[in-house]
């Protein structure tokens, strides 16, 4: 889908953010399936700057995801990953809702170089990209592993699994609320840990896990 966007965008022939990214739902771009097909979409500004992005979401989803399959089983994992998407969608959304307030009253927005409409406004706002599942998935892995020993970049001593995953989310907490790297939607992430935490703590309490002695 990456790859086909770059493509189908550099060619002139459509832009399938427009279509299948998650837009504002005040805005006339928006549409309900968008909660399920942006999380398989991914930054299509550029090539050399995407693909680290995409390759680290990637990676994590092999390593982490691997063994979560198999503890899930494959029909809950997909559940519970997709879940963790959609989960982050609903987050953004409610973010973009209450950091914009109410438009209705205005005729146009000033976004600084000129004045637009407001639904032009709500178009702009868009996210994609699989970060929401897949910090839904570190967060399931911290709490289903939480002793296991992680190696993180620049850090020359393990790490254990909980803490790692504590430390992802106080920094998109930071980022988040501070406004730091405004490009990335850091409260979808953090929308796709709580719902991981949300459903983890439900099927532990049902027993889900119980046959695994390692958690």
């Amino acid at each position: 889908m990456w790859v086909s966007t770059i493509l189908l965008k550099m060619r002139g022939i459509v832009d399938l953010d427009d279509f299948l990214g998650l837009h504002f739902w005040q805005g006339s771009d928006f549409h309900i399936y968008q909660f399920f097909t942006y999380m398989f979409m991914h930054d299509s500004s550029g090539f050399s700057t995407g693909i680290t992005h995409i390759f680290f979401n990637m990676f994590s989803l092999w390593m982490f995801g691997m063994l979560l399959e198999r503890v899930m089983g494959a029909k809950r994992y997909i559940f519970f990953y997709i879940s963790c998407g959609l989960g982050a969608a609903l987050v953004q959304e409610l973010v973009w809702q209450f950091s914009i307030g109410d438009l209705s009253g205005y005729t146009g927005v000033n976004t600084g170089s000129e004045v637009i409409s407001v639904d032009q406004f709500y178009n702009l706002l868009i996210t994609v990209g699989a970060s929401g599942a897949v910090f839904g998935i570190l967060l399931a892995f911290g709490m289903l592993f939480p002793n296991m020993p992680l190696y993180i970049m620049f850090i020359p001593i393990p790490v254990k699994a909980k803490w790692a995953v504590l430390g992802y989310g106080l920094i998109e907490l930071f980022f988040g609320v501070t406004g730091s790297m405004d490009h990335v939607a850091h409260f979808a992430h953090l929308g796709g840990m709580l719902f991981a935490f949300i459903i983890i703590m439900y099927w532990k309490k049902k027993g889900v896990f119980d046959h695994y002695h390692e958690i």
